[in-house]
């Protein structure tokens, strides 16, 4: 079975982190990324890019309308994902709770869902 995994944070608590703060907090990203990798389970592994940078596409009046920003309104914003093929739920919990989003950056939000999904590859 195969499983997305996004990571979340919240943009006002991580903005409100001091910048040594956050760097230190990054730093500890790339072993615990490297861990969750090594179990040979993870597919695609991705850090998603600056807000900034999103746009939005929606289906409006027959029309596609392209707008900025995070494509949903809440609290919390993917900041990454990853696919891992797990033979279980337990065993992708495992891999998933090796996640940077999974063990660290309370301060900044930070949180992993889990999501069984169907996975289909294009031709």
């Amino acid at each position: 079975m195969k499983y997305l995994g996004l990571a979340y944070f919240t943009p006002e608590k991580f903005a409100a982190m001091a910048p040594d703060d956050v760097k230190a907090l990054v730093r500890q990203c790339p072993p615990l990324d490297e861990k969750m990798r090594a179990t040979g389970k993870v597919l695609v592994s991705a850090s998603l890019g600056d807000l900034e940078g999103w746009r939005t596409l929606r289906p409006r009046g027959g029309r596609t309308l392209v707008s900025d920003g995070p494509y949903t309104e809440a609290k919390e914003v993917v900041g990454g994902l990853f696919i891992i093929e797990a033979d279980d739920l337990e065993e992708a919990l495992r891999i998933a709770s090796m996640h940077p989003a999974a063990t660290l950056g309370e301060e900044g939000g930070w949180a992993v869902e889990l999501i069984p999904m169907d996975f289909y590859l294009a031709p």
